[in-house]
């Protein structure tokens, strides 16, 4: 078995793992970052909104948002120390060494806009495609720099641990520590590993688990389950956020949440603006608020969507601020300046994960979580409208300064590997994708927007007896990209619907439509 070796090893290319890598760098680490498939495949690449951003930042007022769109959960130590992080990130790596078209107005000043539970406008944009722009330009400065090694279709497999992957069995008696990954080469199928002073876990979100998402093709919690394998904590599992406004008809994309943050307004069947009902904030509630009103016109009406009417704005000033959006809308079929566009409620971020402090730290000596991965406590039971890419900008930035002081002044302990043994028997991919269909299905129908315990306990029963199948699969066939999001799917699948059964208040994301019943 072939054995790389590395300062850093980043799982996942996304907005999160490229900051480290880009930080990383800077302090002179030998750094490789592994992307299952192409490398703008992320999450962060389809982020539309915007990033927080305040030169001058107002804690206070952003933790009052935060706190209300939590539902009171957040991690207020996390919370303050991860924003004044990230702005000074922004500002640092994305305006100054790398100078992203942010949107500016005649005077070149940057233009500020506001999305749901935000009191005020803070948040920079990139028109709709704020994400990828962000992506674009830290992965091209990724890419060019000689301490970074990209390798594109590697998937890692499972995390290495001196006591389970080291052939000196003495080396079980050091505490739990991470020293590499087991990759796959998803094109020639051979598995060789990466030993690493630092492993980052960067691999963003699991909305794959659910039929209906905004997420990239393989969000399915791989660095999550790939953790919790080995030992780490994992928290706040059952906070799943849905975004209120995905297309309903045809091929799903989002619409992003700055179209009611530029005045778009919801309306069922009937033609009604029916979120005053709901909140005071209206159609800027926080989403949990809206996903569920939404769930509840639909049912109310017996009509399979609700309307986003962006009618009234002036149909240029749509079109130039929401070029891509507009787009995909008329390729739909629908003229977002002339009719209200059909959208439904889909699953869009993970507010769990991984335990980690804001520099990345988890329970685990060496191994770092980071983004969407890692569960800071930033986000509580319901995250904030554009802090996503604010968090983990800050993280990726935050891990690599502390990850450059340690390996500057300690000692690590790197043995090879034990070799990976691999299966000769192809797996059966018809089988595969039925069974990734039975997980998806599963999730969104019990462990969804709106849950019961009777529906909870009927996913349990299903996922274990899918996690037992799957195991056995796993050990008797050879690897393939479609069974490893089985496998983590599977796993991260089963974490949430165990938290979710565990606590029985709703709070946030996690809604329990029969809470008046446990009481």
């Amino acid at each position: 078995m072939k054995v790389l070796h590395t300062d850093c090893l980043v799982i996942g290319g996304g907005i999160a793992g490229c900051v480290y890598a880009h930080q990383a760098a800077k302090k002179g680490l030998k750094t490789m970052l592994l992307c299952c498939g192409d490398m703008p495949e992320a999450n962060s690449d389809l982020a539309q909104g915007g990033i927080v951003y305040e030169p001058n930042l107002n804690m206070d007022d952003l933790l009052a948002d935060v706190k209300m769109a939590t539902a009171g959960m957040c991690n207020e130590k996390a919370v303050k120390e991860l924003s004044a992080a990230g702005c000074k990130a922004v500002q640092e790596v994305f305006l100054t060494d790398l100078s992203v078209n942010f949107d500016r107005d005649a005077q070149h000043q940057l233009r500020f806009t506001r999305e749901g539970a935000h009191r005020k406008n803070r948040i920079i944009y990139s028109k709709d495609t704020t994400g990828h722009a962000m992506l674009a330009a830290i992965q091209q400065a990724v890419r060019k720099n000689p301490l970074v090694t990209v390798r594109e279709y590697a998937s890692a497999i499972d995390l290495l641990t001196l006591s389970h992957s080291s052939p000196d069995p003495m080396d079980r008696y050091y505490p739990l520590t991470v020293f590499g990954a087991y990759v796959l080469d998803n094109k020639t199928g051979e598995v060789f590993a990466v030993t690493a002073k630092k492993t980052v876990l960067a691999t963003g979100g699991v909305g794959q688990v659910y039929r209906h998402t905004t997420n990239a093709a393989h969000a399915y919690g791989h660095g999550v389950a790939m953790a919790y394998r080995v030992g780490a904590r994992v928290m706040n599992m059952e906070f799943v956020q849905f975004h209120p406004t995905v297309f309903a008809k045809g091929k799903s994309f989002l619409l992003s949440e700055a179209l009611r943050g530029e005045g778009a307004i919801l309306r069922n069947c009937n033609g009604e603006a029916f979120m005053p009902k709901y909140h005071p904030l209206k159609d800027l509630a926080p989403r949990d608020i809206v996903a569920r009103a939404i769930e509840e016109e639909r049912l109310k009406t017996s009509h399979d969507c609700v309307y986003l009417d962006t009618t009234a704005n002036p149909a240029e000033e749509t079109k130039e601020r929401f070029p891509a959006i507009y787009k995909k809308c008329l390729e739909e079929g629908f003229d977002m300046t002339k009719v209200p566009v059909p959208v439904v409620p889909a699953a869009h971020y993970f507010c769990g994960g991984v335990y980690a402090t804001p520099q990345g730290r988890t329970n685990i000596a060496n191994l770092n979580a980071i983004g969407e991965t890692a569960c800071t406590g930033y986000h509580g039971a319901n995250r904030l409208a554009s802090t996503s890419l604010l968090e983990a900008v800050a993280m990726g930035y935050l891990c690599a300064e502390a990850d450059a002081k340690d390996i500057a002044s300690g000692s690590f302990h790197i043995p090879d590997p034990k070799p990976w043994v691999v299966p000769e028997e192809k797996p059966d991919l018809n089988l595969v994708k039925q069974d990734l269909a039975t997980l998806r299905s599963t999730m969104w129908n019990y462990v969804g927007l709106i849950r019961s315990r009777k529906h909870l306990g009927r996913a349990e029963k299903i996922l274990r007896h899918l996690h037992n199948e799957i195991d056995a699969f796993y050990k008797g066939t050879a690897l393939c990209q479609e069974l490893l999001d089985l496998r983590n799917g599977t796993q991260t699948a089963l974490l949430i619907t165990y938290a979710a059964l565990k606590n029985r208040h709703s709070v946030g994301c996690h809604y329990l439509s029969d809470e008046k019943k446990d009481a």
